[in-house]
Parts: structure tokens; sequence; C-alpha cells
């Protein structure tokens, strides 16, 4: 659960109903933008159509901003936010098996949802593979302890790796993006003009 649930004593049944709506919200938006269509989302990987590569990293910065004013504000402690513990080996790997299964499916886990939702049959596979997937991980991890604690770096985040300012690497952030967006809308001009 977010930090709000300490920092503002929000009763979790209401965290648990906003997480829902938000959820729900969230799909509708994805399919209204188009994410529930594999060959939209494929079309980020031939450079054609950027749309979901822009909306992922929006949505990047808005959180980055707005957990820096609530925490500017003292409305949220940023050392109470979770952060997934940093395996570089495993995550790599991880990292490509992921991109792997995108670029053959044309769907990640939560466009996949949107699509099998909205009655797309390609998702039912992509459903079918993702459940298939988390049972035999799930039966192999125990003996893979090892192997996936190697190359730990602990629960580090961006701002503390690179001893920043919370506020500072959020205006780096911020910038990188507004230049990433920038070059996306070139790059989908370019390859446009050559497939068209």
């Amino acid at each position: 659960m977010a930090p709000l649930k300490y920092s503002m004593q929000i009763p979790e049944v209401y965290l648990l109903i906003f997480a829902l709506l938000t959820g729900i919200a969230f799909g509708i938006f994805l399919e209204k933008a188009g994410f529930g269509n594999a060959r939209k989302l494929v079309a980020q990987f031939y450079f054609t159509d950027m749309r979901m590569f822009k909306v992922l990293f929006s949505g990047i910065v808005t959180a980055m901003v707005g957990i820096y004013w609530l925490s500017y504000l003292g409305w949220l402690d940023i050392t109470q936010i979770y952060i997934n513990g940093t395996y570089i080996w495993p995550q790599v790997v991880g990292g490509l098996l992921f991109g792997v299964g995108f670029v053959m499916c044309g769907l990640c886990p939560g466009t996949a949802c949107v699509a099998v939702f909205t009655g797309k049959l390609d998702a039912l596979a992509v459903f079918a593979g993702i459940f298939t997937g988390l049972i035999l991980f799930a039966e192999v991890e125990p003996g893979l302890e090892g192997l996936l604690s190697y190359s730990s770096i602990g629960d580090v985040s961006l701002y503390e790796l690179f001893n920043l300012e919370y506020g500072v690497l959020t205006l780096i952030i911020v910038l990188v993006a507004l230049a990433a967006f920038w070059f996306a809308g070139r790059v989908e001009e370019r390859v446009g003009k050559k497939t068209a």
C-alpha cells in the first residue's frame, strides 16, 4: 500500500477501494488510448508510433514530480515508499525476457488484461503464458535462491545511488523526458516518411 496509509492515517479499506477504482480507470484509459491492441503497441518497436513510450515516460515523470511536491509539502515521507531490492544480473535477464515477450506478443501484462477484458483472443494466449510462467517460476524458485540474490545492491533508489537530492534528480529526469519526447517525435516523423 502507498505510504499515505501511514502519513495520513487513511483506513486500509478506503485505500483498497481507491486502488480498485484507480485500476479500473487505468484500464479504461489504456483501452481508449488503443493500448489494448497488440498491433499499436508493437509499432513502437518499428519506431512508427511511439505513443506507448511517451505515455509510460509521462507516467514516470508525473509520479516523480507528484512525490516531490507531496514530500515538499510534508504530506508524504519519501522514506516510507517501498523499493524493490536491486539484483542487477537477474533483473537484466528478466528485463530481456520481458522485452522479447513484449515484442513477440505485442502485449505486456497490463495491456494484456485490457485486451482480455475487451475480448481479444490473442490476449488470452498471452494471459495463459503469463500464468504458466508464474506457476513454473513458483515451482523452481526455491532452487534458484542463490542465483536470484546474485549481484544484490540492496533497496536503493536512483537518488541514493547517484547521491543527489530528490528534487535535483526529478529535474534531471524531467529534462531527459522532454529531450526523449522530442527525439521520439523526430524518429516517428522520419520513419513515417520512409514507410509512407
